[in-house]
């Protein structure tokens, strides 16, 4: 540890120390001058932005139901105290410590957990373009909700055939289960939509991004208290509540309901 007496020290951050002690030479990283949030109301909606998504709306009501009904928040909120609020902590921790990506901070710590940034970058990666197909795919139904006729409301569109199409009302019991060719260019146009409003939300790095999640954390906010007091005010939502999160104490002893208890958190 180096002593206040040292003036080779001094100035020196607590970074740089833990890569040597002083009076050896370790090789100095130059760092890279990284943008900083304007004020620290964008860093917690930016953090509150991370919490909600396109999961909370159909992928955890769809696991809770499955795996036990109410029995399932008992496991999901030990995993949270013991492993979910722990992670997100050392993660922004560490990027706030070192002001670096999630690959280059490993290296003030131990440089051979960089497969860790790596890997988890793959999963990013993996993670952006299928959100990005989602999107696109919610952009599609956006537009197509302004016309007079929504799409998917008739069986009078080029991609219908009369064999597997079927108009709520009608005699005929089947679904439509066909597309035309033709019909991937309105999808590619809005994957090429959602892709551009991708970049421009991040490319000037935390400066524009900081003013994107103002409306990005709150909108996903807004939207889940609307559909919630749109599904308590329908006709026998408390009977559907009571039937969704019925508990079953019994799927407890089921280790599938751990493993999907620990992808969510």
């Amino acid at each position: 540890i180096c002593s206040h007496d040292d003036k080779e020290c001094r100035g020196n951050s607590f970074s740089e120390i833990l890569g040597g002690s002083c009076g050896s030479s370790p090789e100095k990283t130059e760092l890279q001058d990284r943008g900083q949030w304007a004020n620290k109301m964008e860093f917690l909606l930016a953090v509150a932005g991370t919490l909600v998504g396109l999961g909370n709306l159909w992928r955890f009501p769809y696991l809770c139901y499955k795996n036990g009904g109410g029995v399932f928040l008992i496991p999901y909120v030990l995993f949270l105290l013991a492993c979910g609020i722990p992670m997100f902590l050392m993660e922004t921790a560490m990027g706030q410590f070192t002001s670096q990506g999630g690959i280059t901070c490993w290296r003030h710590f131990c440089p051979l957990f960089e497969g860790i940034g790596y890997a988890t970058q793959v999963v990013v990666a993996y993670g952006t373009t299928s959100y990005i197909a989602i999107q696109a795919w919610a952009f599609f139904y956006l537009f197509s909700s302004f016309s007079a006729e929504v799409p998917w409301a008739s069986c009078r569109n080029t991609w219908n055939t009369g064999a597997f199409c079927v108009e709520f009302g009608q005699a005929n019991a089947s679904s439509n289960r066909t597309a035309a060719a033709n019909a991937t260019t309105p999808l590619v146009l809005c994957l090429l939509l959602a892709w551009i409003i991708c970049y421009f939300c991040v490319w000037k790095g935390v400066r524009s991004t900081g003013k994107v999640v103002y409306f990005t954390a709150t909108f996903p906010y807004v939207m889940m208290v609307v559909l919630l007091v749109r599904g308590l005010t329908l006709p026998g939502a408390m009977d559907g509540l009571a039937f969704y999160l019925y508990p079953e104490p019994a799927r407890l002893a089921d280790p599938q309901v751990g493993n999907k208890v620990s992808e969510r958190c």
